[in-house]
């Protein structure tokens, strides 16, 4: 089977991570952000195989998710178990959650509101970035090891800044091999690079991993590109927040948060 993906299915809800979700601060373990797609994608499978009201179930968008990072991401089988929570005709909850050797290690809930046309009132989003074809590439790997960095596409608008960068990243692997991706999934599939493209201290010095992420979208994302304005703050008492306001090629799409855990490495 074809390694040009992040994960291969085996059978049902189970799938195989392959060596491009590789962590920065461990190869041994799965980058968090391929990971949260995949959970979308089985969130996708679920609504689709719905038998009731499927009319009403393509009239929802997925609006808000949060995922909780509950341990070590082993790069290892993992299977999506997802249920409706809170059904509804406008306002639906999903809950996701990922397992390795049989231990929850992601827990998502996805709020799903109703689509209708409010163009007349729209307004008040940032202003379109600079499109991905007019920005030189920037490797990561300099910075981060693993495979999965090493997967990315990353286009910095200015030179990256300690805690600072606005980035367009994309990806030539798909989330899933021989399974199409909806282009949601494929987009959250890369917004948890975010901590990554605006460091504020050497990860070879300090550690600062997200134990969440939480996305807010006022419109659906479109295209291969994920535009990232992201902001690091780091607190001083081993707390940080990374923030970002996110785009597609037409413009902002929603916002990311991130709560870091901030704590020195351990000298050899």
């Amino acid at each position: 089977m074809t390694t040009e993906s992040y994960f291969e299915p085996i059978a049902g809800d189970r799938y195989k991570p392959t060596s491009h979700t590789s962590g920065a601060w461990d190869p041994a373990e799965q980058h968090f952000s391929p990971l949260g797609g995949l959970v979308v994608h089985a969130i996708e499978r679920h609504l689709a195989a719905r038998p009731d009201r499927p009319d009403t179930n393509n009239s929802l968008a997925l609006s808000r998710i949060s995922f909780d990072i509950l341990g070590r991401l082993a790069l290892d089988e993992c299977e999506i178990r997802v249920e409706t929570i809170r059904p509804g005709r406008t306002i639906e909850l999903i809950e996701a959650v990922a397992l390795i050797a049989g231990r929850a290690v992601v827990r998502a809930r996805a709020w799903l509101l109703a689509s209708a046309d409010t163009t007349a009132v729209a307004g008040g989003a940032a202003d379109r970035l600079t499109p991905p074809d007019a920005v030189a590439p920037w490797p990561l790997t300099p910075t981060w090891p693993g495979g999965y960095v090493a997967s990315l596409d990353v286009r910095p608008l200015a030179p990256p800044q300690p805690g600072r960068t606005t980035a367009w990243v994309s990806t030539r692997l798909a989330l899933v091999a021989g399974q199409t991706a909806g282009p949601l999934a494929a987009y959250i599939a890369l917004v948890d690079t975010a901590n990554g493209i605006a460091v504020r201290q050497p990860p070879t010095a300090w550690m600062f991993p997200n134990v969440d992420l939480t996305i807010h979208l006022h419109r659906q994302p479109e295209g291969r590109w994920v535009g990232l304005d992201t902001t690091v703050v780091f607190g001083g008492t081993g707390q940080g927040v990374t923030s970002s306001v996110l785009h597609d090629v037409s413009g902002p799409v929603g916002h990311a948060q991130q709560i870091l855990t901030v704590r020195p490495l351990a000298a050899d």
